[in-house]
């Protein structure tokens, strides 16, 4: 009609297909730091993945192509690794 104005609202078949972006994966506690650092890289394009152990004082910046990866003594995963 010709005084209506049309809402730029998207359609909810567009809001289905769009990508979720992954910030965490919870899934990676118990494994290996190597493993789960081919996995990061392979959901997160350009991830820079930073394997520290678990103890370790770090600074607190965000930096959202980051992943720390969290490990103890043998390498393996011990908190869900996620972008920061």
């Amino acid at each position: 009609m010709a005084g209506e104005k049309k809402q730029n609202t998207p359609c909810l078949e567009a809001q289905q297909t769009r990508p979720s972006v992954k910030t965490t994966w919870p899934e990676l506690v118990g494994m290996k730091a190597e493993d789960a650092e081919k996995k990061i890289k392979e959901e997160m394009l350009g991830a820079m993945v930073h394997v520290v152990p678990q103890d370790t004082f770090l600074t607190m910046e965000f930096r959202s192509n980051r992943v720390r990866l969290f490990v103890d003594s043998s390498q393996n995963v011990v908190r869900a690794p996620r972008i920061g």
